[in-house]
């Protein structure tokens, strides 16, 4: 009887770590030996508390892996106006809704470039962390089961600025390095930008950007005009996209989760038709 006993609780231990290991994420350090020029900030613990994420010298990514993955991936960039990173209710909340369709997803832990005393630039060095970030998911394609051509990006707010950084891009292939990570492209071949931010959007929609899917509301007085600024500069390249613009929901109403109406609730399931629509679902030929 107390054999049986402890092979019960033996086995309930380990479902119940692989459960939280789950809802932790798998965490992935950009570099071995941390941010380059910056490694003596490698160990430099992270502050958390509620909604933020601060202090983050050592970036990285938290792998969300689904039951059934279908071969995408999405990189995840979190707002926070580059002071704070809003890691749960805009990242692991999107990755755990990505993972329900079998999306493989990816939390961007960047470094923040408006903190007090920020030693980091964002042009530079956030730009630095999306690239790697990029390349390490296209690294461990065969690992995670990702098709390395349908690896995407979606950013909230400020993090909708991080994807701009890497998405208009496409001259992004390091060809002096040693580093056989650093030779992968780091373009994502689709974009996901909910009320993101004003900065780095291009005067000029080239034909090569990815195809690109924009949500917002129209009372966002900060975030509403970029998507409306894109759309029209993709729909001059002729490049594939598609916005949704709510009437009412202001700021950060991140999944839908704290909205008030209905049709913005149900936002994340016309990006899930998106997805069908493009036959990203699907391995392209």
């Amino acid at each position: 009887m107390k054999i049986v006993k402890k092979n019960i609780y033996f086995c309930l231990l380990i479902f119940f770590n692989v459960i939280v290991s789950q809802n932790k994420g798998i965490q992935i350090p950009l570099w071995e030996y941390g941010a380059p020029g910056f490694e003596n900030l490698k160990d430099e613990p992270e502050q958390s508390q509620d909604w933020w994420v601060r202090n983050i010298h050592n970036p990285s990514i938290t792998a969300y892996l689904p039951e059934k993955p279908n071969g995408m991936a999405v990189l995840i960039c979190p707002g926070g106006g580059h002071e704070n990173l809003v890691f749960n209710s805009e990242g692991k909340d999107a990755a755990v809704y990505l993972n329900s369709i079998g999306v493989t997803a990816f939390v961007l832990k960047y470094r923040l470039a408006r903190t007090k005393d920020s030693p980091y630039k964002l042009e530079t060095h956030i730009k630095q962390d999306a690239e790697r970030a990029m390349r390490v998911i296209r690294s461990k394609a065969t690992e995670y089961k990702i098709d390395p051509s349908r690896i995407g990006a979606m950013g909230f707010s400020a993090g909708g600025e991080v994807v701009a950084l890497i998405a208009y891009n496409s001259n992004n292939v390091l060809k002096n390095t040693s580093d056989a990570i650093d030779k992968l492209d780091a373009q994502p071949n689709f974009q996901i930008l909910v009320y993101p931010g004003p900065l780095f959007i291009p005067k000029e929609i080239k034909s090569d950007a990815p195809p690109a899917f924009f949500v917002a509301a129209n009372d966002d007085s900060c975030c509403s005009a970029p998507i409306i600024e894109l759309l029209n500069g993709y729909r001059k390249a002729n490049v594939s996209v598609e916005m949704h613009l709510y009437a009412k929901g202001g700021h950060a109403f991140n999944l839908g989760k704290r909205a008030k109406t209905n049709s913005l609730k149900s936002w994340p399931q016309r990006l899930t038709e998106w997805f069908e629509v493009n036959s990203y679902f699907v391995k392209q030929d």
